[in-house]
C-alpha cells in the first residue's frame, strides 16, 4: 500500500525540489518534459523520472549536447525523505541515451556542469543533495572525443552499472560494463572497430586531486581476455598517466576475434592454434605547453602458431613472432622497432626474418630476411580469398641482409646484399575478372661499403601479361651519388584496369599508356650538358590519364598526348588536357627531364605555347582540411578551408599563353594574351593584355605563395576608358575598394600599381597593401554619391547633388590601410571644389574640401568630411583628426576586408 501511496503524498514537493536543485546546481542548459514518481520504474527504488531529458555542455561547448535521453531517473533516499523531509539523490538511471563527452585542444571539458555548494546554507536552501551510490546506464550511445590527448572513443549498446560511495573524497567505484560495439582511435588511427566488450572494474577515485587508480580491471574484447591497470592524475597543465594493458598466455584464436570485422568471416572457416602475449604501456606526463609526452611501449609474442584455412593440406605452422616497439616521449625520431624473430613454414617452404629499425629521418637498420615460398600453397594455407585475392601463384625466393645507417645527406646507405626472384607469378582479385599473369621478376640490390656511391639496383628482367598485352622492363642503377641508369620499357598499360585488379570499383583512376623507350646515361652528363654521352630516345603515348598533385585540389586529365624523348629533351605536340572546367592545348618541350626524374631537388624546365577556350582560375585554389564543430551536430563534422594558389618550386617554365575566356573570382576576362614565367615558385605575367568589362586592359604581375594560406603579389594595371557602373557591377575587388561608386555613371581610366599580401581566400589583407596611381575621370555623373549629397544638403545648394564631373585626374597612394588623396580641382554647377584627404579601406573618411563660390572661386568655404562612406558627417572648418593607420605585421594584423 505504501508503494502506491508515497508517490501520491510527495509528488509536488519532490518535483519542485528537483527543479530547484537543477537550476542551482547545474551550469549547463537543462530541459525535460513530463515528470513521474514511482517505485516500479526501478523497483524497489523510489525514483523521479524526467522524460525527454536534454542537458547542454559547459563552456566552451555550451551549444553542444552533453546528455540527451528518452528518460533519466533519479533515485530518492527514502529514509532521508521520510524522517528529515529532505531529498537526497543517491541513484541515477539513464535509459536509451546519447552521452557526448568532449575535451578541446586546451583540455577544457564539456562536463563541468555541476556547481559545488559555496556554503552549507546554500545546500540547505534547496533541501536537495547528490550522494550517489549507484549509476546505471542502459542501451546508450557514447562518444568521448578528447582533442587534447587525441583520443576518440565511440560505443553503441553501452550498458553500465557503477556502485560506490561517491560522496566521499576517496572512494572505490565497482563497475560492470557491457558494450555491443566499441571503437577506439588515437591520433586519427583506428585501433579497435566494432568490438564487443565486457568489463569488470575496480577504480579508486580521489575527487580532491582528480586522481584515478585502476586496481582490478578484467576486460574481455570479444573473446580476448585483457588485464588493465594504471593511474591517471589531472595536473595543473596536463595529465600524468601510467597505463598497462596486457593479455598473457591467451589463445591466438581469441586474439583474432578482437581484430576488425573484416577478419570475422575468415575466422569462421579458419583453424587457428597457438599462444600469444600482448602488452601495451603508456607512462609519463602529457603537457602540450612544455612539449612533454609520455613513453609508449608495445610488445606481442606468438608461440607455436598454426593457421589452416578450410582444412588445407598445406597449413602455415610453427609460427613464431616477437615484435617489440618503443616510442619514448612519443617522438618519432626515438622510435625503436624490433622484430626479434618472425618465422613460419608451409610444408617445405619457409619465411624467416629479423628486423631492427631505430629512428626515422636517419634510421639505423638491421634486417635479415630469407624466404622460399610457393605462393599458391601460402594462399591455401592462409585463405586470402576472404581478403579479396581470388588466386595467387608463383615461386618467390628472397634473401636480404642489410645493416647500417640510411642518411642521404651524408651519402650513407646500409651495407646491403639482397636478391628477390619471382617466377611464373599470377594474381587475380575480386575486383577485376582478368588476372595479371606470367609475372617474372629478378631484382638485386647491393652496397658493399655502406655508401650511396657503391649502391647498385637491378631489375632485369621484369615482365607480365595483362589482357593479352605483354609489358617488359629492364633497368639498372649504379652510383646513387651520380646515378648511371640504363632503362628499357616496352608495352601497353591500361592503368584503370590494372588499378581495379588491386582496388574496388568506382575509384577515379583511369588512363592508357603505350611506350617504347630506352634511357641510358649518367646524371652528371645531363646536368653538365654532355648530351652526346646520353642515349635517351623513344615515344610514349598517353590517353585519358588523371594525375593528382598536393599543390592542386582537382586532378589534371591528359586527354591525349605523345611524348618524344631525345637525350635530355621531351617534346610534345597537340597535347590536350583539362582541369575541372578548364581546357588546355599545349605544344612545346621540356628539358632537364632525366635529372628532374632522378632527383628531389632538380628543376624541370619547359618552353610552351598554351591556348585555351576557357580557364577557371578559382578551381586551382588549394583546399586545406580544418577542424570544425557544428553546434547542433552530435559528432565532429569535416570541412575545408580554401587556400592560395601554390606554384611548385621545381618548375622553370616559359609560356606564351592565350585564352578566349578566363574566370577569376567572378571576373569575366576575354581574349587573354601574354607571357607567363614560372620559376622557383614565383609566377610573373609580362606584356599581358585582355578584355574586361568591354575595355582593353594591359597588366603585369609578380606572385609568390609563401605557404598554402599566404601569398605576396605586385600588380600593375592600365585600363583606358572603362564604364565605371559596369566595373562596380562586375568586378568584386573594385566594388569593395570603391564602394562609393555604387551609383556613379560614366567613363574613367585607371593607371595603378599595387602590392600586398593575399589571404587564404585569395583576397587581399588591406593593411598590407602599398601602391598608388591615377584615376582619370572623363565624364562621370556621381548619382546618389552620399558625400556630395551630404555637402549639398549642408550648404543648401542643389548644384552639388548628383554632380557631373569631367576631365579630372585623381592621384592616390595606399599604405597602412589608408588611401591618401592628393589635392585635385574640378568645376560643377559654377562651383570650384578642391578636394584632398584620406579614407580607410574599411570605409572611414577624413576629407577636406574647399568649396570655391561662383563666379571665380576666389572666395571659398572650408568643409571637413568625417564619419564613413555610408554615413558621412559634414562640418565647416579645416581641422580634423587623422585616420588611424594599421601597419601590417605578419601573423598579428587583423584581416580588414
Amino acid at each position: 500500500l505504501l508503494l502506491f501511496l508515497l508517490p501520491k503524498i510527495f509528488p509536488g514537493k519532490i518535483k519542485e525540489q528537483v527543479e530547484l536543485f537543477a537550476n542551482e546546481k547545474l551550469e549547463g542548459d537543462l530541459s525535460f518534459g513530463e515528470t513521474h514518481l514511482s517505485f516500479f520504474k526501478h523497483f524497489p527504488s523510489l525514483t523521479v523520472t524526467l522524460d525527454d531529458f536534454l542537458l547542454k555542455g559547459s563552456l566552451p561547448f555550451e551549444k553542444d549536447t552533453l546528455i540527451s535521453s528518452k528518460d533519466v531517473a533519479f533515485g530518492i533516499n527514502l529514509k532521508t525523505l521520510l524522517f528529515n523531509s529532505k531529498i537526497s539523490i543517491d541513484e541515477i538511471y539513464l535509459n536509451d541515451a546519447f552521452v557526448n563527452i568532449k575535451v578541446d585542444t586546451k583540455g577544457n571539458p564539456n562536463y563541468n556542469v555541476y556547481k559545488a555548494s559555496a556554503s552549507a546554507e546554500v545546500e540547505d536552501a534547496s533541501e536537495t543533495s547528490i550522494k550517489l551510490a549507484r549509476i546505471q546506464i542502459k542501451d546508450t550511445r557514447l562518444i568521448y572525443d578528447d582533442q587534447s590527448s587525441k583520443v576518440l572513443v565511440k560505443a553503441k549498446g553501452f550498458n553500465y552499472l557503477g556502485k560506490g560511495d561517491l560522496e566521499k573524497a576517496i572512494f572505490d567505484l565497482y563497475t560492470e560494463a557491457a558494450i555491443e560495439s566499441f571503437d577506439f582511435a588515437y591520433d586519427g588511427e583506428q585501433y579497435l572497430k566494432s568490438k564487443k566488450v565486457n568489463a569488470s572494474l575496480i577504480t579508486k577515485i580521489n575527487t580532491n586531486s582528480l586522481a584515478f587508480v585502476f586496481e582490478e580491471n578484467d576486460l574481455k574484447i570479444n573473446k580476448l581476455p585483457v588485464d588493465f591497470k594504471g593511474k591517471f592524475d589531472f595536473l595543473k597543465d596536463g595529465y600524468r598517466m601510467d597505463f598497462l594493458v596486457q593479455s598473457k598466455n591467451a589463445n591466438l584464436n581469441d586474439f583474432f576475434t578482437a581484430l576488425p570485422p573484416v577478419y570475422l568471416k575468415w575466422l569462421e572457416q579458419t583453424k587457428i592454434k597457438g599462444k600469444t602475449d600482448l602488452l601495451f604501456q603508456l607512462k609519463g606526463d602529457y603537457n602540450s605547453a612544455n612539449s612533454k609526452m609520455p613513453n609508449m611501449h608495445f610488445n606481442m609474442k606468438v608461440r607455436d602458431g598454426f593457421i589452416s584455412n578450410q582444412d588445407t593440406p598445406y597449413p602455415a605452422e610453427n609460427i613464431f613472432l616477437n615484435f617489440d616497439t618503443k616510442l619514448p616521449s612519443l617522438d618519432p625520431e626515438k622510435l625503436v622497432v624490433k622484430i626479434d624473430s618472425i618465422y613460419f613454414d608451409v610444408e617445405k617452404d619457409y619465411f624467416n626474418g629479423n628486423v631492427i629499425v631505430e629512428g626515422l629521418s636517419k634510421p639505423k637498420i638491421d634486417v635479415r630476411v630469407r624466404s622460399k615460398l610457393d605462393l599458391a600453397k601460402l594462399d591455401k594455407a592462409v585463405g586470402l580469398k576472404d581478403f579479396g585475392i581470388q588466386k595467387l601463384q608463383g615461386l618467390l625466393n628472397t634473401t636480404i641482409v642489410s645493416k647500417g645507417v640510411y642518411d642521404a645527406a651524408s651519402k650513407q646507405f646500409p651495407v646491403t646484399k639482397g636478391n628477390l626472384e619471382l617466377k611464373n607469378g599470377l594474381i587475380q582479385t575480386d575486383y577485376y575478372p582478368t588476372a595479371i599473369q606470367n609475372i617474372n621478376l629478378v631484382s638485386t640490390i647491393s652496397s658493399a661499403n655502406g655508401t650511396l656511391k657503391d649502391l647498385e639496383v637491378k631489375v632485369s628482367p621484369a615482365s607480365f601479361v595483362f589482357e593479352g598485352k605483354p609489358f617488359t622492363v629492364d633497368a639498372s642503377f649504379q652510383n646513387f651519388e651520380d646515378i648511371a641508369y640504363n632503362i628499357k620499357a616496352k608495352g601497353e598499360l591500361d592503368i584503370e584496369k590494372i588499378y581495379k585488379v588491386f582496388s574496388q570499383e568506382g575509384l577515379d583512376v583511369t588512363g592508357y599508356v603505350k611506350m617504347d623507350v630506352a634511357f641510358q646515361g649518367k646524371q652528371s652528363d645531363a646536368t653538365n650538358g654532355n648530351y652526346g654521352s646520353l642515349n635517351n630516345k623513344g615515344t610514349m603515348e598517353l590517353r585519358e590519364i588523371k594525375t593528382t598533385s598536393d599543390y592542386f585540389p582537382k586532378p589534371f586529365v591528359i586527354n591525349e598526348g605523345i611524348f618524344v624523348f631525345n637525350q635530355d629533351q621531351m617534346r610534345f605536340s597537340n597535347f590536350k588536357a583539362t582541369y575541372g572546367q578548364s581546357d588546355f592545348l599545349m605544344n612545346g618541350s621540356m628539358g632537364n627531364v632525366i635529372n628532374f626524374a632522378l632527383s628531389d631537388s632538380e628543376v624541370l624546365k619547359g618552353n610552351f605555347t598554351v591556348s585555351s577556350n576557357y580557364i577557371n582560375v578559382d578551381e586551382f585554389m588549394s583546399e586545406t582540411p580544418i577542424a570544425a564543430t557544428n553546434p547542433t551536430a552530435t559528432e565532429p563534422v569535416a570541412t575545408t578551408e580554401t587556400g592560395v594558389i601554390v606554384i611548385p618550386k621545381t618548375f622553370d617554365f616559359k609560356l606564351n599563353a592565350s585564352g578566349k575566356k578566363l574566370n577569376f573570382d567572378d571576373l569575366a576576362i576575354e581574349n587573354l594574351k601574354g607571357n607567363l614565367l614560372i620559376n622557383k615558385g614565383r609566377l610573373k605575367l609580362q606584356n599581358t593584355t585582355f578584355s574586361l568589362i568591354g575595355t582593353k586592359v594591359s597588366m603585369s604581375a609578380d606572385y609568390y605563395a609563401e605557404n598554402s594560406s599566404k601569398a605576396v603579389f605586385d600588380y600593375t594595371i592600365n585600363a583606358t576608358d572603362f564604364d565605371i557602373k559596369r566595373a562596380y557591377n562586375e568586378v568584386k575587388m573594385f566594388r569593395e575598394m570603391a564602394s562609393a561608386a555604387e551609383y556613379a555613371e560614366g567613363i574613367v581610366s585607371l593607371n595603378y600599381k599595387i602590392a600586398g599580401v593575399l589571404e587564404a581566400d585569395m583576397m587581399p589583407n588591406y593593411p598590407s597593401l602599398k601602391g598608388g596611381g591615377d584615376l582619370t575621370v572623363k565624364q562621370v555623373k556621381m548619382k546618389g554619391f552620399k558625400l556630395f549629397n551630404a555637402v549639398s544638403k549642408k550648404t543648401d545648394n542643389e548644384g552639388l547633388k548628383d554632380p557631373d564631373i569631367s576631365k579630372v585626374t585623381i592621384q592616390t597612394t595606399i599604405k597602412n590601410n589608408i588611401i591618401k588623396i592628393e589635392p585635385f580641382k574640378f568645376k560643377v554647377a559654377g562651383f570650384r571644389p578642391k578636394i584632398q584627404g584620406e579614407s580607410s579601406l574599411d570605409g572611414k573618411l577624413n576629407i577636406k574640401m574647399r568649396l570655391g563660390l561662383p563666379p571665380l572661386g576666389i572666395i571659398g568655404i572650408p568643409i571637413k568630411i568625417t564619419g564613413n562612406q555610408d554615413n558621412p558627417i559634414i562640418g565647416v572648418g579645416k581641422k580634423s583628426e587623422d585616420l588611424e593607420e594599421t601597419e601590417y605585421e605578419e601573423g598579428t594584423t587583423p584581416v580588414i576586408k
